[in-house]
């Protein structure tokens, strides 16, 4: 393995015997002059390939002490999904983690927004990020809040290489118009797109598209009772969430589970009673 640039003590720019580069880990590798051999490769802790170089900046900015964690974390987590993690997922793991850490040097508490669907919808990956604090707060020795494991469950949700459907964001934004143009036509109602509801919609939109990229729909049998409920309470909600479901599924070649269809109307029903119950203010 030849080393032929260096980042920082710990991580280099490798080659292989194929000649392709990667990015290795190890104490004391970037201390002799490169370019040189590396010839007892039990020095080499962990190596990630295909990293984007403009990521190198970040490990000259950042802790190096964050960026083994951070390593160490992407390894273990690719242990326990089914996916593949982008490798580049260490540069952004650590980059919240160090800046986790500044906020909470100046006592500046956050609050993780819809915690609840990320525990429910992505439960692996919340496990995962529990771990990956226990990992942090080990390691660095110091105290992490626990809504941290949100986030960075979320890092892995975002960090899943694509398969052959891509949703790109102008692909986003016209499946967006689309959903947004059934809702309004089937109810005949004006949707706000400042209120707090209409955003969630569009954060649960994108990772419904993200989990149907990946391979990775929701499923879950326990569901099927409350989409009854819902389906038997609302049932033009139901009507026009089939009506979104199959658009989308029309449009990527897709089919979308049960389970996606309840959630989806969860989350529809939100938009309608809020532009309906805005409607009857407005009218007197």
């Amino acid at each position: 393995m030849k080393v032929i640039q260096k980042i920082n003590n710990n991580a280099v720019v490798c080659a292989d015997s194929k000649g392709n580069e990667l990015v290795a880990f190890g104490k004391g590798l970037g201390f002799p002059k490169v370019p040189y051999e590396i010839t007892d490769l039990n020095k080499i802790e962990l190596t990630f390939y295909r990293i984007n170089v403009h990521n190198f900046q970040l490990l000259k900015e950042i802790p190096e002490d964050i960026f083994e964690v951070s390593a160490k974390i992407a390894t273990i987590a690719q242990k326990h999904f089914s996916y593949r993690l982008n490798p580049n997922i260490i540069f952004s793991l650590a980059d919240h983690i160090n800046f986790s850490i500044i906020r909470l040097r100046e006592y500046k508490e956050t609050k993780m927004p819809f915690s609840y669907d990320i525990k429910q919808l992505y439960p692996n990956e919340y496990k995962v990020g529990v771990m990956a604090v226990e990992t942090v707060c080990r390691d660095l020795n110091i105290k992490l809040p626990d809504n941290e494991s949100l986030a960075l469950a979320m890092h892995f949700v975002n960090a899943q290489e694509t398969t052959s459907i891509t949703v790109t964001d102008s692909l986003f934004e016209k499946i967006t118009a689309m959903v947004v143009n059934i809702i309004k036509d089937y109810f005949k109602i004006i949707i706000d797109q400042n209120d707090f509801s209409y955003n969630r919609f569009l954060m649960h939109l994108r990772y419904y598209l993200k989990r149907i990229e990946m391979n990775e729909q929701v499923s879950n049998e326990n569901n099927h009772v409350l989409m009854q409920a819902i389906k038997a309470e609302s049932p033009d909600i139901y009507h026009c969430t089939i009506q979104i479901v199959n658009a989308i599924d029309d449009k990527l070649r897709t089919i979308s589970t049960d389970d996606e269809v309840f959630y989806l109307m969860i989350y529809v029903k939100r938009i309608v009673t809020k532009s309906l119950k805005r409607e009857e203010i407005k009218n007197g």
